[in-house]
């Protein structure tokens, strides 16, 4: 989940709202890091 405050752009978690990223500047960088965090949350291990 994406969330504005005053400092920029947060990342946080959907269940603990638990902060996985920020500041950021723009709301783009916010979407590319919440893209990281949902492929190695989903990535299995071989």
């Amino acid at each position: 989940m994406i969330t504005k405050r005053k400092a920029g752009y947060f990342v946080l978690s959907e269940k603990t709202r638990r902060n996985l990223g920020g500041p950021y500047q723009t709301r783009e960088e916010a979407v590319k890091r919440l893209g990281q965090v949902e492929f190695f949350k989903h990535r299995k291990s071989s």
